[in-house]
């Protein structure tokens, strides 16, 4: 898959807004770097899939609830309310990418270390859990 100059550069932006929220995080709810992460985030989505791609997936009637509260959350960070603000946006991205958790975690599953750690009997149930993997029966 070949990606074009723009949606090389929303790669980029969206990494380095993942990278801010989590400095974000590990800062306390540090309100700046967290404000930083979500512009970046939201920048790097529209240049990944386009402005009409990126409306259309905000408002779908069933990711509706998901992006309210997304976007409260970044309001509510934006305003001061940092703690509050990230538990909110915190609900509002599982419920707009939390169809994605199970593809996250069979990718994370195919690295060298990460995987067999992810893969180990005592771990591995749990994080299929948490992620809504389902498991057939053998």
């Amino acid at each position: 898959m070949w990606l074009s100059e723009s949606q090389k550069f929303g790669v980029a932006f969206t990494f380095g807004g993942f990278l801010s929220f989590l400095f974000g995080v590990l800062t306390f709810f540090d309100r700046a770097l967290l404000a930083l992460g979500n512009i970046l985030f939201i920048i790097g989505l529209l240049l990944i899939i386009g402005p009409h791609k990126t409306y259309n997936f905000f408002t779908r009637p069933n990711k509706r609830r998901g992006s309210f509260f997304f976007s409260l959350g970044v309001l509510m960070i934006l305003f001061k309310w940092t703690f509050i603000g990230f538990l909110i946006e915190s609900l509002g991205i599982i419920g707009l990418f939390g169809d994605f958790f199970a593809v996250v975690v069979q990718f994370l599953r195919s690295l060298p270390v990460i995987g067999p750690l992810l893969s180990h009997p005592s771990v591995a149930p749990y994080v299929d859990r948490l992620a809504g993997v389902r498991v057939l029966p053998v």
